[in-house]
């Protein structure tokens, strides 16, 4: 289902530059099988419209909980090789990472959708009263292909095009864009989420699932739970048109 949405309080309609469109997807959490439909519609839309030149910004959280990462990682790689599309960093690749330098973190990131990763790469259900987290995350990378790894060490923070601001979680209120911290871009919740303020530019991230996209006039969440609803949604933007798919 298409709906257009619209800023439900504009103060200041955010544009992209003439001839730019831009596809934001966000939060797609293993679920390959729902990742390739939406680039079909994006390659359809380009060959139909032929726009001058389009972007396409992923915004994180690409692994965990939905039952393939590691196609997700593939199609992802694959994508960035027509260089258009950026990649930006969420609270699952970043936990991930934290797992690999502390595997007493381990419990936490299968509580987390953690073992779905794992069984995607072909390792079982960890036991974690019989296996050592070290010895598990050693297998974890032997059967990640260095392509996987170097595309998760690679993953920006932040996008700015125009009066957008692309981010994984948002940004604090208050706080200039260009002095945000980490945490902050990859976690926030409420701060963000209950703010009336305008941040500087207008905001389209993911993170927080919403039964459908949540456009504000101060920023936009597309994060509609694909893992648990089987709904992935995308955006484009081009000039002040902003469309949820």
């Amino acid at each position: 289902m298409i709906s257009f949405a619209r800023p439900r309080r504009p103060i200041h309609k955010p544009r992209l530059p003439d001839g730019l469109r831009i596809y934001a997807i966000s939060d797609i959490h293993g679920c390959a099988h729902l990742l390739q439909p939406m680039l079909r519609v994006i390659d359809a839309d380009v060959a139909r419209s032929r726009p001058h030149y389009a972007i396409e910004v992923f915004m994180g959280d690409y692994i965990d909980r939905g039952p393939d990462t590691r196609a997700t990682l593939d199609i992802l790689v694959e994508r960035s090789r027509r260089g258009n599309a950026v990649f930006l960093k969420g609270n699952h690749e970043a936990f991930l990472v934290s797992v690999f330098e502390d595997p007493s973190l381990f419990a936490d990131w299968i509580a987390v959708g953690g073992a779905q990763t794992l069984m995607s790469y072909g390792l079982a259900p960890p036991d974690l009263k019989r296996e050592e987290p070290t010895s598990i995350l050693r297998d974890l990378i032997r059967a990640m292909p260095t392509e996987h790894l170097e595309f998760l060490d690679n993953l920006r923070l932040s996008f700015t095009c125009g009066d957008f601001f692309f981010v994984h979680a948002g940004v604090r209120p208050g706080v200039a864009l260009s002095e945000q911290q980490e945490n902050d871009l990859l976690w926030i919740r409420k701060e963000f989420l209950e703010s009336k303020k305008h941040f500087g530019k207008y905001v389209v991230h993911g993170h927080t699932p919403v039964r459908s996209a949540d456009v504000r006039y101060n920023r936009a969440n597309i994060d509609t739970g694909a893992y648990a609803t089987g709904n992935l949604t995308l955006m484009s933007i081009q000039g002040s048109r902003m469309l949820a798919v």
